[in-house]
Protein backbone atom coordinates (compact mmCIF):
# COMPACT_ATOMS: atom_id res chain seq x y z
CA UNK A 1 0.00 0.00 0.00
CA UNK A 2 1.50 3.45 -0.84
CA UNK A 3 0.83 5.62 2.12
CA UNK A 4 -0.41 9.20 1.67
CA UNK A 5 0.91 12.25 3.66
CA UNK A 6 -2.61 13.33 5.79
CA UNK A 7 -6.31 14.41 4.64
CA UNK A 8 -5.93 17.14 3.50
CA UNK A 9 -6.02 17.16 -0.34
CA UNK A 10 -3.19 19.46 -1.95
CA UNK A 11 -1.74 19.86 -5.64
CA UNK A 12 0.97 17.27 -4.31
CA UNK A 13 -1.27 14.72 -2.63
CA UNK A 14 -3.78 14.82 -6.37
CA UNK A 15 -0.75 14.32 -8.33
CA UNK A 16 0.56 11.69 -6.16
CA UNK A 17 -0.30 7.67 -6.64
CA UNK A 18 -1.64 6.01 -3.72
CA UNK A 19 -3.47 2.73 -4.15
CA UNK A 20 -4.40 0.49 -1.12
CA UNK A 21 -4.44 -3.04 -2.04
CA UNK A 22 -5.60 -6.18 -1.27
CA UNK A 23 -9.43 -4.13 -0.49
CA UNK A 24 -11.83 -7.24 -0.47
CA UNK A 25 -14.53 -6.99 -3.17
CA UNK A 26 -18.03 -7.75 -2.00
CA UNK A 27 -20.55 -7.81 -4.70
CA UNK A 28 -24.26 -6.57 -3.51
CA UNK A 29 -25.66 -10.36 -4.44
CA UNK A 30 -23.91 -13.73 -3.70
CA UNK A 31 -21.26 -14.06 -6.04
CA UNK A 32 -19.29 -11.79 -8.80
CA UNK A 33 -19.93 -14.00 -11.97
CA UNK A 34 -23.72 -13.44 -11.03
CA UNK A 35 -23.73 -9.69 -11.53
CA UNK A 36 -23.94 -9.73 -14.90
CA UNK A 37 -27.16 -11.98 -15.54
CA UNK A 38 -28.72 -10.33 -13.05
CA UNK A 39 -27.98 -7.05 -13.86
CA UNK A 40 -27.95 -7.49 -17.83
CA UNK A 41 -30.58 -10.62 -18.23
CA UNK A 42 -32.99 -10.37 -15.36
CA UNK A 43 -31.96 -13.67 -13.98
CA UNK A 44 -33.24 -14.08 -10.45
CA UNK A 45 -31.01 -13.13 -7.48
CA UNK A 46 -32.02 -16.48 -5.47
CA UNK A 47 -31.03 -18.78 -8.37
CA UNK A 48 -27.70 -18.34 -7.40
CA UNK A 49 -26.41 -20.70 -4.90
CA UNK A 50 -24.50 -18.36 -2.65
CA UNK A 51 -27.12 -15.82 -2.32
CA UNK A 52 -27.22 -16.36 1.12
CA UNK A 53 -23.83 -15.55 1.73
CA UNK A 54 -24.70 -12.26 3.40
CA UNK A 55 -26.72 -13.32 5.75
CA UNK A 56 -30.01 -12.99 4.30
CA UNK A 57 -32.43 -16.24 5.00
CA UNK A 58 -35.86 -14.85 3.44
CA UNK A 59 -35.52 -14.85 -0.58
CA UNK A 60 -37.97 -11.99 -0.77
CA UNK A 61 -36.03 -10.05 1.75
CA UNK A 62 -33.31 -10.50 -0.37
CA UNK A 63 -34.42 -9.63 -3.59
CA UNK A 64 -35.90 -6.14 -2.61
CA UNK A 65 -32.73 -5.22 -0.41
CA UNK A 66 -29.54 -6.76 -2.84
CA UNK A 67 -30.20 -4.24 -5.55
CA UNK A 68 -30.07 -1.36 -2.97
CA UNK A 69 -27.36 -2.28 -0.47
CA UNK A 70 -24.05 -0.89 -2.57
CA UNK A 71 -23.47 1.53 -0.07
CA UNK A 72 -23.42 -1.00 2.94
CA UNK A 73 -21.23 -3.18 0.32
CA UNK A 74 -18.93 -0.84 -0.31
CA UNK A 75 -18.48 -0.19 3.80
CA UNK A 76 -18.66 -3.70 4.39
CA UNK A 77 -15.35 -4.29 2.27
CA UNK A 78 -13.52 -1.10 3.57
CA UNK A 79 -14.21 -2.66 7.62
CA UNK A 80 -12.89 -5.86 6.24
CA UNK A 81 -9.76 -4.07 4.69
CA UNK A 82 -9.31 -2.58 7.98
CA UNK A 83 -9.76 -5.67 10.12
CA UNK A 84 -12.82 -4.04 11.96
CA UNK A 85 -15.37 -6.79 13.28
CA UNK A 86 -18.95 -6.53 11.94
CA UNK A 87 -22.02 -8.99 11.51
CA UNK A 88 -23.16 -10.21 8.43
CA UNK A 89 -24.92 -8.01 5.77
CA UNK A 90 -28.57 -8.47 6.73
CA UNK A 91 -27.83 -7.85 10.19
CA UNK A 92 -26.03 -4.41 9.08
CA UNK A 93 -28.95 -3.71 7.41
CA UNK A 94 -31.37 -4.04 10.89
CA UNK A 95 -29.14 -1.86 12.57
CA UNK A 96 -29.25 0.45 9.82
CA UNK A 97 -32.56 0.87 9.75
CA UNK A 98 -32.63 1.47 13.18
CA UNK A 99 -30.80 4.49 13.18
CA UNK A 100 -32.72 5.64 9.97
CA UNK A 101 -29.60 4.88 7.07
CA UNK A 102 -32.53 4.36 5.06
CA UNK A 103 -35.96 4.63 5.11
CA UNK A 104 -39.32 3.10 3.38
CA UNK A 105 -41.50 5.16 1.34
CA UNK A 106 -45.35 5.09 1.75
CA UNK A 107 -44.82 3.87 -2.48
CA UNK A 108 -43.34 0.95 -1.42
CA UNK A 109 -39.41 2.30 -2.89
CA UNK A 110 -36.49 3.44 -0.28
CA UNK A 111 -34.38 7.01 0.33
CA UNK A 112 -31.12 5.85 1.14
CA UNK A 113 -28.26 5.42 1.97
CA UNK A 114 -28.66 8.53 3.88
CA UNK A 115 -25.47 9.89 4.12
CA UNK A 116 -25.75 12.09 7.60
CA UNK A 117 -27.03 8.96 9.94
CA UNK A 118 -24.91 6.87 8.46
CA UNK A 119 -22.28 8.81 9.32
CA UNK A 120 -23.54 9.06 13.12
CA UNK A 121 -23.91 5.18 12.99
CA UNK A 122 -20.82 4.22 11.68
CA UNK A 123 -18.94 6.36 13.53
CA UNK A 124 -20.53 5.41 16.91
CA UNK A 125 -20.68 1.65 16.47
CA UNK A 126 -17.59 1.40 14.10
CA UNK A 127 -14.90 3.87 15.14
CA UNK A 128 -14.84 5.24 11.46
CA UNK A 129 -15.04 8.79 10.89
CA UNK A 130 -17.42 9.73 7.99
CA UNK A 131 -16.86 13.14 6.57
CA UNK A 132 -19.96 14.36 4.14
CA UNK A 133 -18.57 15.98 0.83
CA UNK A 134 -20.86 17.97 -1.61
CA UNK A 135 -20.31 19.60 -4.88
CA UNK A 136 -16.40 18.10 -5.49
CA UNK A 137 -14.52 17.55 -8.10
CA UNK A 138 -13.38 13.53 -8.65
CA UNK A 139 -9.53 15.04 -8.55
CA UNK A 140 -11.00 16.38 -5.11
CA UNK A 141 -12.31 13.95 -3.76
CA UNK A 142 -9.31 11.19 -4.72
CA UNK A 143 -6.85 13.70 -3.14
CA UNK A 144 -8.20 12.97 0.53
CA UNK A 145 -7.67 9.22 0.08
CA UNK A 146 -4.52 8.81 2.14
CA UNK A 147 -3.40 5.53 4.50
CA UNK A 148 -6.16 5.41 6.66
CA UNK A 149 -9.13 6.80 4.51
CA UNK A 150 -10.90 5.31 1.76
CA UNK A 151 -14.41 6.96 -0.09
CA UNK A 152 -17.42 5.93 -0.70
CA UNK A 153 -18.89 8.25 -3.90
CA UNK A 154 -21.88 8.52 -5.79
CA UNK A 155 -22.52 7.62 -9.61
CA UNK A 156 -24.55 6.13 -12.02
CA UNK A 157 -25.26 2.47 -12.56
CA UNK A 158 -23.69 3.14 -16.18
CA UNK A 159 -20.70 3.45 -14.80
CA UNK A 160 -20.45 -0.35 -15.25
CA UNK A 161 -20.24 0.02 -18.87
CA UNK A 162 -17.98 3.21 -19.05
CA UNK A 163 -17.47 2.80 -23.00
CA UNK A 164 -21.32 3.54 -23.48
CA UNK A 165 -22.94 6.64 -23.35
CA UNK A 166 -24.47 7.65 -19.91
CA UNK A 167 -28.32 9.00 -19.24
CA UNK A 168 -27.84 10.48 -15.69
CA UNK A 169 -25.19 10.63 -12.50
CA UNK A 170 -25.82 9.10 -8.97
CA UNK A 171 -27.85 6.65 -7.90
CA UNK A 172 -24.97 4.31 -6.83
CA UNK A 173 -22.30 3.72 -4.57
CA UNK A 174 -18.43 2.92 -5.63
CA UNK A 175 -15.50 2.20 -3.06
CA UNK A 176 -12.50 4.80 -4.19
CA UNK A 177 -9.14 3.10 -2.84
CA UNK A 178 -6.89 4.34 -5.49
CA UNK A 179 -5.85 7.30 -7.45
CA UNK A 180 -3.01 8.55 -9.78
CA UNK A 181 -2.24 11.20 -11.86
CA UNK A 182 -4.71 10.52 -14.38
CA UNK A 183 -7.65 8.90 -12.70
CA UNK A 184 -9.16 6.57 -10.01
CA UNK A 185 -9.21 3.01 -8.49
CA UNK A 186 -12.23 1.43 -7.45
CA UNK A 187 -14.69 -1.69 -6.35
CA UNK A 188 -18.35 -1.84 -8.12
CA UNK A 189 -20.62 -3.67 -6.14
CA UNK A 190 -23.06 -4.30 -9.22
CA UNK A 191 -20.04 -4.04 -11.53
CA UNK A 192 -19.31 -6.26 -14.25
CA UNK A 193 -16.07 -7.80 -15.04
CA UNK A 194 -13.46 -5.91 -16.14
CA UNK A 195 -15.04 -2.96 -14.28
CA UNK A 196 -16.00 -4.81 -11.34
CA UNK A 197 -13.43 -5.25 -8.48
CA UNK A 198 -10.00 -3.07 -8.47
CA UNK A 199 -11.23 -1.17 -12.41
CA UNK A 200 -9.43 2.13 -12.94
CA UNK A 201 -11.15 4.65 -14.99
CA UNK A 202 -9.48 7.66 -15.91
CA UNK A 203 -11.01 11.36 -13.67
CA UNK A 204 -12.66 12.83 -17.01
CA UNK A 205 -14.71 9.25 -17.75
CA UNK A 206 -15.23 8.59 -14.18
CA UNK A 207 -16.91 12.17 -13.89
CA UNK A 208 -19.34 11.61 -17.20
CA UNK A 209 -21.22 9.36 -14.10
CA UNK A 210 -20.34 11.09 -10.86
CA UNK A 211 -22.90 13.04 -8.99
CA UNK A 212 -20.22 15.24 -6.98
CA UNK A 213 -21.19 14.18 -3.69
CA UNK A 214 -19.26 11.57 -1.58
CA UNK A 215 -18.32 10.18 1.76
CA UNK A 216 -14.79 9.80 3.40
CA UNK A 217 -14.36 6.86 5.39
CA UNK A 218 -11.16 7.23 8.03
CA UNK A 219 -10.17 4.64 10.55
CA UNK A 220 -9.79 6.27 13.33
Amino acid sequence: MNEGKDASPSADDADAELRHTGVPYHTQWGSPDWVGPIVDDGADPCDDPTWQRSGFTDPERYRFWADRLCGLTCFESALDYWGIAHPSRAVLLDDALRHDVYKMRDDGGVDGLIYRPFAGWVGAAFGVRVDVLTEVSIEEIAARLDRDTLAIVSVSPEIRYPERPNERRGGHLVLLHGRDRKGVWFHNPSGVAPHQADAWLPFDTFARFYARRGMTLTRT
